[in-house]
């Protein structure tokens, strides 16, 4: 299925591994030009090359924190008009006992998974608006609509995120730009990988096992993770000329783990 988007721009956020990885891929395949930032500059730069070769866009790599002032000047700086905007970071950690997330925790995460996606709406979407065609999606957690205490850093801010962003969406509408969130359970990622490795090494057990342990404990009716490369295809879809018709929406991908009628 062509989604109409070849030739577009898209900044990527995030997007050297894991579901932004699978997000930049997804995009990269249809014909669109991407910029991605990411922090560590080696996998960066290889994610790109990768990308590139794969598709035969143009894939250009920005080694930047989106997080601060400096980063989001480097980025927009590099794509100061994008079609397309996918807003991604690393999950915060897992946390266990709530009363143990100090303050310091909250602010420090709150810049990247709040106030980031915010600032890069507030610097794109208008000029989206005039152009008369945009596609903003940002990648959260499942734990934003479906709160649980070891997702407490990273559902909340993502949850405030889908009420900005659905009212800036019901504002720009109009205008064929179009504002959704995905947001995703499980999925084998490179944070995840570490996570369950480690607790592999400590339990003289393999990540196979540690993985069936969350599952088995959370019920996943699919019984399984999630793919990155599979999530992208969604994110790709929110970003397609045939998502005209779709805003303000929040799209839980989590193997069926949360429980709600619509």
């Amino acid at each position: 299925m062509d989604l109409g988007i070849r030739g577009k721009t898209a900044i990527v956020n995030g997007g050297s591994a894991g579901m932004g990885r699978g997000s930049a891929l997804a995009l990269a395949n249809e014909g669109v030009n991407l910029y991605i930032s990411a922090r560590s500059q080696e996998r960066l730069e290889n994610t790109c090359r990768e990308l590139a070769e794969v598709s035969g866009s143009k894939v250009t790599p920005i080694v930047a924190d989106h997080s601060t002032p400096e980063g989001r000047e480097a980025i927009l700086s590099a794509c100061p008009e994008p079609d397309i905007l996918v807003t991604n970071c690393s999950p915060p950690p897992f946390t266990g006992d709530y009363k143990t997330v100090a303050r310091e925790d909250w602010m420090t995460n709150l810049e990247v998974t709040l106030l980031s996606p915010v600032e890069f709406m507030k610097q794109v979407v208008p000029g989206m608006v005039e152009r008369g065609w945009g596609r903003v999606v940002n990648i959260g957690t499942g734990a934003a609509k479906f709160p649980a205490e070891v997702r407490i850093l990273s559902g909340p801010p993502r949850a405030a995120l889908v009420n900005y962003s659905v009212a800036v969406a019901k504002a720009v509408a109009r205008h064929n730009v179009m504002i959704n969130n995905v947001l995703p359970g499980m999925h084998h990622t490179a944070a995840i990988e570490d996570r369950y490795k480690a607790a592999a090494k400590a339990h003289g057990t393999s990540y196979e096992e540690e993985v069936q342990k969350f599952i088995d404990e959370w019920r996943i009716p699919a019984n399984k993770f999630g793919d990155s490369e599979d999530f992208g295809a969604f994110v790709a879809l929110f970003c397609s000329e045939q998502a005209a018709y779709v805003t303000g929406q929040s799209l839980v991908i989590d193997g069926g783990i949360t429980n709600a009628t619509f």
